[in-house]
């Protein structure tokens, strides 16, 4: 045994095969240590993908601008839940492209981020291809669309407007800038009836071809005031009629209680207005004078402010006095007259004017007479003088009367 320890090879068979026990040794219990932990929370392995990940640009912005970056990326992470689960839940880290140092031109470049090493982070894409520009700079004046005009309040119109400012300071690379084709900002006026004051619009950037351009824009809103008009004008008021008075009834006259009115609408619509009528009012339906209350017939657009009107109305309807004495004047003293015709000597009259004024008449009203001045004894035909209210149509029974004169 002792020869053994003093051979040299024994020795060296002895120590590698003591080196082979211990890097078996170190392997299981490497491989049993990884086993183990893999049953204790926070050391799993995991991969999770956050969707819409912002991607900021490092870049000199005085200068510079950029385009073909992308607004979002997508960034798969994997690693234990220890490290990932408050990385995601806190979300304090970035993705971003570094521009920094670069020329104007096209470049490919790689989306980087600022994740912890502990992780593996996968960025989709995850490089990209970006164009960098000479910032520039020009002036735009600022155009003003109003929208829904057709559903203003009825009546009502645009006037005046005023927009502060006019003119609008816009930065983006000369590219851009040289496809400007109009700015503008929109006023909604659906449903109004009074003037805008002040309202604050936000002001859009299009191209020649409508597309809407993404620059900066200083300042980001204009502020809009609008006088909102509602014209007016005076016209005359006319009456109209239909059909025909009853029987025995004639009009004297029928006129509105206001000569004109004011009638509101837009310019365009009041300008061909002459006058305005009423509704036709149907004389067959009137039996006396009076007033009544009438609609006004307005053109479409148009609106007063209020509707209905009275219209005074006269007729006349013809009336008979009846038995209305006939008296004698410039008898001669001893002479005595009786009437042939009428043998009454009483006579009917006839009576137009108005409702109103005849309707209380009576035969006291009236005064019919004849004249037996200087006639002699025997008979004759006299005429009759009739005499009455103002104002009225009469006509009596006989024009003239037959009587005999006796001494």
């Amino acid at each position: 045994m002792d020869n053994w320890f003093r051979s040299k090879w024994f020795v060296r068979v002895i120590s590698l095969a003591f080196a082979i026990l211990f890097y078996v040794f170190v392997y299981v219990d490497a491989n049993n240590s990884t086993n183990s932990d893999s049953t204790f929370p926070g050391k799993t392995q995991e991969m999770q993908t956050l969707n819409d990940v912002p991607v900021e640009i490092k870049i000199d912005e005085d200068d510079y601008v950029v385009s073909g970056v992308p607004e979002y990326v997508n960034v798969s992470l994997e690693g234990s839940l220890g490290v990932l689960t408050p990385l995601i839940k806190q979300r304090n880290f970035s993705a971003f492209v570094d521009l920094r140092g670069l020329d104007a031109g096209e470049h490919i470049v790689e989306v980087e981020h600022n994740i912890s090493a502990d992780l593996n982070v996968y960025i989709e894409p995850k490089t990209v291809e970006v164009t960098i520009e000479k910032k520039a700079t020009a002036e735009f004046p600022i155009n003003v669309d109003f929208i829904n005009t057709d559903q203003l309040t009825e009546g009502y119109e645009l006037g005046k407007y005023e927009i502060e400012p006019s003119t609008v300071s816009i930065t983006s690379s000369q590219s851009v800038i040289d496809q400007i084709g109009i700015v503008k900002v929109y006023v909604d006026v659906k449903d109004i009836d009074k003037s805008i004051n002040n309202r604050e619009v936000p002001i859009n950037v299009y191209d020649t071809q409508g597309n809407e351009l993404n620059v900066n824009v200083q300042p980001e809103n204009a502020v809009v005031s609008v006088d909102i008009d509602n014209p007016s004008k005076k016209v005359p008021v006319s009456v109209e009629t239909t059909g025909e008075l009853p029987e025995g009834y004639s009009l004297t006259s029928i006129s509105p209680s206001v000569e004109e009115v004011e009638v509101f609408g837009t310019s365009n619509v009041l300008k061909d207005i002459k006058e305005i009528s009423t509704n036709e009012i149907d004389l067959s339906d009137i039996e006396e004078s009076g007033k009544i209350e009438a609609e006004l017939s307005l053109p479409e657009g148009t609106m007063v402010p209020n509707n209905k009107i009275e219209v005074s109305v006269e007729v006349e309807k013809p009336t008979t006095i009846t038995n209305v004495p006939i008296d004698v004047e410039d008898l001669e003293e001893g002479l005595e007259i009786s009437f042939i015709e009428p043998d009454d000597a009483k006579m009917d009259i006839s009576v137009v004017g108005k409702e109103t004024d005849v309707k209380e008449l009576s035969a006291e009203d009236f005064q019919v007479t004849i004249s037996a001045a200087d006639l002699e004894p025997g008979e004759h035909e006299v005429p009759v003088k009739l005499e009455g209210p103002d104002g009225l149509k009469t006509t009596g029974e006989f024009e003239k009367v037959k009587i005999n004169i006796k001494e």
